[in-house]
């Protein structure tokens, strides 16, 4: 696949800052590609090549990690978390959030949070960060 050039990388790099900033706000490829100039499908190809995820996945990714500090305050409920953080659908949310951090929203707020209480926050999102576990492809007979 063909790199970005380097004005497609400002634009992807702002779209990813908004991404970043704007995560709870409703967001979409087809608003993020018009904000970068660019078609929705070169800019969904770009952005993969560009930083190794789809749009979607990156947005999703910031989704689960904010879901997961107020998981760990455990103020809020899960549906008001998945409507603090964004996402429209609770069974959406919830199968996102299981397939990134490995189990439900519920059993992650029940979870004992208290031994990363003293973590500075920065230090705490490096490592909570959720990671797509990327499958190799299935040998051929």
């Amino acid at each position: 696949m063909k790199r970005p050039d380097l004005d497609d990388l400002v634009r992807l790099r702002r779209a990813r800052d908004r991404m970043d900033r704007d995560y709870d706000q409703p967001l979409d490829v087809a608003a993020l590609a018009r904000d970068a100039h660019m078609s929705p499908g070169h800019f969904s190809r770009s952005f993969r090549a560009a930083y190794g995820e789809t749009p979607y996945g990156h947005l999703m990714t910031r989704r689960i990690e904010r879901a997961k500090a107020l998981l760990r305050a455990g103020r809020l409920t899960v549906t008001e978390v998945c409507m603090a953080v964004g996402c429209t659908s609770l069974g959406s949310f919830s199968s996102s959030f299981t397939r990134l951090v490995g189990q439900t929203p519920s059993a992650y707020r029940a979870r004992d949070h208290s031994g990363s209480a003293a973590v500075p926050a920065c230090v705490a999102k490096i490592h909570t960060r959720p990671a797509r576990v990327r499958r190799a492809p299935a040998p051929r007979p």
